[in-house]
């Protein structure tokens, strides 16, 4: 299996950098939507990065416009819209593919780990989560319906965190 540390990124305002830019870091890797049902869980992805920021967390954004077309903006449309409405100051990525033909590297990867359910493969709907170890290993999915705060997804970011 790649690494993913190897994966290339191409963050929200166009940068280019590699999942490696999180080695060393806890990450929770999020699919993210600004039009679903689902979109109020940025609040808590932003209350969990400010949280356990400074102990080693990053919460990374992933936008994609799969399901039901649920994130149709730009990226500057994308980063006003999470910055305006959720005060989000965790990493975004550009808008990618999840799932399909044209599935993004670092979700090919993500999708091989199975949540507490056994569900492994395609990302089911927006706001799906994977924890990633700071030696960029999956420790963890969770469904899109597992909120921020969820004592589990909690006790697995403490768990992960650098020593």
């Amino acid at each position: 299996m790649t690494s993913l540390h190897s994966v290339p990124l191409t963050m929200l305002d166009g940068r280019q950098t590699s999942f490696g830019e999180f080695a060393g870091r806890a990450v929770l890797v999020v699919n993210v939507a600004s039009k679903c049902g689902l979109t109020p869980q940025y609040a808590g992805l932003e209350a969990l990065a400010e949280t356990y920021a400074d102990r080693g967390l990053t919460v990374l954004g992933a936008p994609c416009n799969q399901f039901l077309g649920q994130e149709p903006g730009s990226n500057e449309e994308i980063a006003a819209f999470c910055s305006m409405t959720y005060g989000v100051t965790f990493p975004l990525t550009d808008k990618l593919e999840v799932n399909g033909e044209g599935t993004h590297p670092l979700f090919t990867l993500l999708e091989q780990a199975a949540d507490a359910e056994g569900h492994t493969g395609d990302v089911r709907w927006n706001f799906e989560k994977w924890l990633v170890s700071p030696a960029g290993e999956v420790v963890g999915r969770w469904s899109p319906q597992t909120v921020p705060d969820d004592a589990a997804l909690v006790a697995a970011v403490e768990a992960a965190l650098p020593a």
